[in-house]
């Protein structure tokens, strides 16, 4: 079967290698739709991401969907032949941690494409039984690809608690940012303010609910988002950029009491704003790690036409173009790039 590995900092390249094994409790999911996260770009740009660093050549990919292949064990319900969305996290259920209700934060976790943990740039790829959930036919398999931000989008909802008729704004509108916006907006936000450094990334957020937008200039859209909400600052601040420019906008942006969700990975691996500016304001500052519990919920929105996945998922390429798919997602053109497989 076909593969693509990392070997090292933009060296993508494909391999010939044998159609995986499964074990008991895992089904064979032949992948057709993967999408290019910017955690993949982080890996791709410097080999890392955050303190890991790269191993061994590594399959990337976590966003993915794909048809069951061959089942073993008990089926819980799936059959071959069915499409499926993938949770590429496997937690282990038992540390104290997942027993606590937060199986993200699990200290055994495994993940696709990270580490010493293949992801789904291939073919064929073994997946245990229970991260998997079936789509209906409304959600084609780029889109099911989607729900892995789509259940990022929505655990970052759920830290901001947001609540009808709030004010939010959403600091970075690449995919992520895009679907907190919706998710948002979905959860009862009224007012909702959209910052980027892409014009072309501005009109999406447009199209996607964003009441007021404001193009990123490093800072001086401060006063430009402050002047909108009359001073008062937003309830809730969503930074998705992952530059510390985009967490200062949501510091100082944020009302007195409000509460701060940094969702983006910087390249650096540091995160830095005025503490005496959140300390005034006595801001709530939450960390979104990855998801839980969430493609149920990501599925019916998407089903129900709430939130709008289709839409962002703007350049295709095939695994044989992984490498012009990889540099176009970096050059950040357009908003999602998506290998299909099919």
């Amino acid at each position: 079967m076909k593969v693509v590995r990392l070997h090292g900092v933009g060296d993508l390249r494909v391999h010939e290698e044998l159609k995986p094994a499964i074990r008991p409790g895992e089904a064979l999911i032949r992948v057709t739709a993967v999408g290019v996260c910017g955690s993949d770009l982080h890996w791709f740009s410097e080999a890392a991401i955050g303190d890991a660093e790269i191993e061994q050549p590594l399959v990337l990919g976590h966003e993915f969907a794909g048809v069951i292949e061959e089942i073993s064990g008990d089926h819980r319900g799936l059959n071959p032949g069915q499409r499926v969305a993938v949770d590429p996290a496997i937690p282990c259920n038992d540390c104290e941690f997942c027993l606590e209700g937060n199986p993200n934060l699990c200290e055994r976790l495994h993940f696709a494409g990270h580490g010493l943990d293949d992801g789904a740039m291939q073919e064929y790829l073994p997946w245990p039984m229970r991260c998997l959930y079936p789509l209906p036919e409304s959600i084609n398999d780029a889109d099911g690809a989607m729900l892995e931000p789509l259940g990022v989008a929505i655990h970052s909802v759920d830290l901001g608690n947001i609540r009808s008729g709030m004010t939010v704004g959403v600091f970075g509108c690449g995919p992520i940012g895009l679907l907190v916006l919706q998710v948002a907006r979905a959860a009862g936000a009224t007012r909702l303010i959209a910052t980027d450094k892409l014009p072309h990334r501005l009109d999406a957020a447009r199209e996607m609910g964003a009441t007021d937008v404001f193009q990123s200039t490093g800072g001086d859209e401060n006063s430009e988002v402050l002047v909108a909400v009359n001073n008062r600052g937003v309830d809730v601040a969503f930074e998705a950029a992952g530059e510390n420019d985009a967490v200062e906008t949501a510091i100082e942006t944020v009302k007195s009491g409000g509460t701060v969700v940094l969702i983006g990975i910087p390249s650096d691996d540091w995160t830095a704003f005025s503490s005496s500016t959140a300390r005034r304001k006595g801001v709530t500052i939450k960390l979104c790690r990855r998801m839980k519990f969430t493609y149920p919920r990501a599925i019916k929105l998407v089903e129900s036409g709430m939130v709008d996945v289709r839409s962002l998922a703007t350049h295709n390429y095939s695994l044989d173009e992984s490498m012009e798919a990889y540099l176009t997602a970096q050059r950040r053109e357009g908003i999602k790039v998506v290998l299909e497989l099919v």
